[in-house]
């Protein structure tokens, strides 16, 4: 049993099941060419096996190395940018204590961000905070010569050998890269950094359950076996049956791409949690540098509900018919809290004195479901039972496996991002790269 639960019944108003479940022979198609490997992209299908494969000294090592850093540190930085950090960022968000920062008594170090972006004054306010800390840091980058982390790491490389001496700051520096070549795992090598490798079968997006999650969210305090065994379980139940009746990502897969063929080209990822904002940053990269190909695809976007009910809620409603919701719910919270009575009642609010503030959220989301269905936006829901390192791993193989389904019903490679290159070679241009000196006069012509 996975606990995973989906719900694609309220998509029937506006696809018939008939062509859900009349695509069984093409998720079958697709099937085989992920458990042969014989699909597009098939020297990227690494993370398929990660959960069932990963070898116990790799993770011995990983706990060994966390702990190490913990005792060094009370801030640790994780440099990287899109799958190099999202999926880190996704669990330890959706398991952190919301007002973790604050913590008087913190066991662990508090996580931080950095190579995401060129944001100076984020830079520059790091630095200054870093000042005054103990701190490490993981790099994480294939080839070490990605911009924005090449920068970050820059800057905070400098900072730390002056801050500790170079022999010291080594000691405080985690490289997680190839496992041959490239300019990171060079220095590495030169000035004897802690080091993990990044498999080579295994792209950015689908590397959380690699050293490139599974470091950070070790150090964050949280149970990286759990969360591969929650992995595992999903591994399992995916991987030995073709059938949508029995394997939920593929239902999915199947689910979204009928959609998608009765016009709905934009899947509004929703959760009801905070915890989950950046499970929802992390989806929308898995499946937008996945599926965005050769001019189709399924764009995805997200929500934070109730919140964004408030400022999207109009839109979603009434607004342009090309979208179809996907709902993240969970089922039980860690805690229980009740709205409280009020003796005046000026806000007319003592019909819910008593009830769990969760019951308050659950009943939004159902009516938010019901009217949306109502209002033309058909509705996916996929449900877990709690937030825990072992139901995330789930989550995690779940969206994953179903983003592989999905790319391949498109005919497109779900695992290179030929698009990313675009915007660093003009970047690269404009910026007097040598060797760009011709695009660069044709940009600027341009601008």
């Amino acid at each position: 049993m996975t606990n995973l639960e989906i719900d694609i019944s309220k998509t029937f108003n506006f696809i018939d099941k008939d062509e859900v479940f009349g695509l069984q022979d093409e998720v079958s198609f697709v099937h085989k060419a992920l458990i042969e490997g014989t699909g597009k992209g098939n020297d990227f299908l690494g993370w398929m096996k990660l959960p069932s494969q990963t070898d116990e000294a790799l993770i011995s090592r990983i706990e060994e190395e966390a702990l190490r850093i913990k005792g060094l540190a009370d801030v640790f930085i994780v440099i990287g940018i899109g799958g190099s950090y999202l999926g880190a960022r996704a669990v330890i968000e959706a398991l952190t204590h919301h007002m973790g920062s604050l913590l008087q008594d913190r066991t662990t170090p508090l996580i931080l961000y950095a190579g995401h972006h060129f944001g100076e004054d984020y830079l520059i306010d790091l630095l200054d905070i870093l000042d005054n800390r103990e701190y490490a840091l993981v790099v994480i980058s294939k080839s070490g010569a990605t911009t924005e982390p090449a920068i970050a790491f820059r800057l905070l490389k400098n900072h730390l050998e002056k801050k500790y001496g170079k022999h010291n700051a080594r000691k405080r520096i985690i490289a997680i890269t190839d496992k041959s070549r490239g300019a990171l795992k060079q220095l590495s090598n030169e000035e004897g950094y802690a080091t993990f490798t990044v498999p080579d079968d295994v792209g950015g997006r689908y590397s959380v359950l690699t050293p490139v999650g599974l470091l950070p969210v070790a150090v964050a305090g949280f149970n990286i076996r759990e969360l591969l065994a929650g992995a595992r379980d999903m591994e399992q139940l995916t991987t030995s049956s073709n059938r949508l009746e029995d394997n939920p990502a593929a239902l999915y897969a199947a689910t979204r791409n009928a959609l998608y063929r009765k016009g709905k080209t934009v899947e509004m990822l929703a959760s009801y949690l905070p915890s989950l904002n950046y499970i929802t940053e992390w989806w929308k990269q898995l499946y937008g540098e996945s599926e965005g190909k050769e001019n189709k695809g399924i764009f995805p976007a997200g929500v934070n509900l109730t919140t964004d009910l408030h400022s999207m809620g109009q839109y979603l409603q009434e607004g342009l018919r090309i979208f179809f919701e996907t709902v993240l719910l969970v089922k039980q919270t860690r805690g229980v809290l009740k709205v409280p009575e009020d003796q005046d009642n000026l806000d007319g609010l003592n019909f819910l004195a008593g009830k769990k503030i969760e019951e308050v959220n659950r009943m939004a989301s159902l009516g938010t479901l019901l009217a949306h269905v109502d209002g033309g936006v058909p509705n996916i829901t996929v449900q877990i039972p709690f937030l825990d390192e072992r139901n995330l791993g789930r989550l995690i193989y779940f969206f994953e496996i179903a983003c592989a389904y999905s790319g391949y019903l498109l005919q497109v490679n779900p695992f290179d991002q030929p698009g990313v290159e675009a915007y660093k070679k003009n970047m690269f241009a404009l910026l007097g790269k040598p060797g760009y000196e011709e695009a660069s006069a044709q940009l600027r012509k341009k601008l």
